[in-house]
């Protein structure tokens, strides 16, 4: 009886240290999951840092970048958004994980959803035609680069922090993840706008400070119009043609001033002006093709510049009797 006690303690004690063995094999492979999974996810932001490091210091200093390498470099950020994205979603999980990794991929998802629509629309926010509408577009997806800091900052972190501890592993903490810094500046269509317009050879966009054109006359072959009245206009043998006026009565130098004249609500007759530096005046001619007879209405117009905050002084109308 006691051979056979001895045995059977014997064989407990086997099977405990056989027990305790899995169960310490089993343990520290959770572990080396779990602390495998932070040092990816630390990997994945610190790389997105560099990344917003790199977009956000184009915006606020884009150097000697001209439009077409500043557009290049944007669509790398966005293809290296989308490969961080990618990364995130091929995460293996472990433990109690799952929550924290759903948070981790809306986080993510919104990050490379605004960078892809940054990156569509920055085209034509540096330049002319449309750009207002494109950079108000970006200021949008601001907001929810914005989202995503906040999700990151108030779910995933601290749940990935809380799993970690609760299985007593130390020294794995995921770091911070900011991709929008100074999110009350950048959220200001306007200081978008002035970012963009430092760009070497943008159109679109605004400096700061103040903007605002002047028609300050107009003559047509020489003969001085007045606006909202009737002048009479001999032209002989000459081809008429309009001579617009305009002084840039803001603070920045603006590119690329559209002049238009309008006669008798046809289409209209555009020319511009390449530069015109805060306080000059220059003069742009535009022929008036077809030749209009008798009495006609002359609509000229000086086109808004972005920024220019009043337009009352762009615009006027004159009544010509073409003799």
């Amino acid at each position: 009886m006691l051979r056979r006690a001895l045995a059977l303690g014997a064989g407990l004690l086997i099977l405990i240290l056989i027990v305790l063995g899995v169960k310490g094999c089993l343990n520290a492979r959770k572990h080396r999951a779990l602390s495998d999974y932070a040092r990816n996810v630390t990997q994945i932001v610190e790389e997105t840092q560099q990344t917003s490091k790199a977009f956000f210091g184009k915006l606020n200093d884009p150097g000697e970048l001209s439009v077409t390498d500043f557009v290049a470099e944007v669509n790398a950020d966005r293809s290296a958004m989308d490969n961080y994205v990618s990364r995130i979603d091929g995460l293996d999980a472990p433990g109690d994980m799952g929550h924290a990794q759903t948070a981790l991929e809306l986080s993510y998802e919104l990050r490379g959803s605004a960078m892809t629509e940054i990156a569509e629309q920055i085209s034509t926010a540096l330049g002319d035609v449309g750009s207002e509408k494109a950079t108000a577009a970006i200021a949008r997806q601001m907001n929810k680069l914005m989202a995503s800091d906040v999700i990151y900052g108030t779910v995933v972190r601290p749940e990935i922090d809380r799993v970690l501890a609760d299985n007593g592993i130390e020294g794995d903490d995921v770091p911070k993840s900011v991709f929008l810094p100074d999110e009350t500046k950048w959220l200001d269509e306007n200081t978008v706008s002035s970012a963009l317009a430092s760009v070497s050879g943008a159109t679109g966009g605004a400096t700061s400070g103040v903007h605002g054109l002047g028609l300050l006359g107009s003559s047509l072959n020489g003969t001085e119009l007045v606006a909202d009245a009737t002048t009479a206009v001999g032209l002989g043998e000459e081809s008429p043609q309009i001579e617009v006026e305009v002084q840039n009565q803001g603070e920045s130098t603006e590119n690329s001033v559209t002049v238009s004249v309008t006669v008798g609500g046809g289409g209209g007759l555009d020319q511009t002006i390449s530069s015109i530096g805060a306080g000059e005046t220059q003069s742009v001619s535009i022929p008036l093709v077809p030749a209009p007879a008798g009495k006609a209405t002359l609509e000229v117009e000086v086109k808004s510049v972005p920024g220019e905050q009043v337009t009352s002084n762009n615009e006027a109308t004159y009544t010509v009797e073409f003799e």
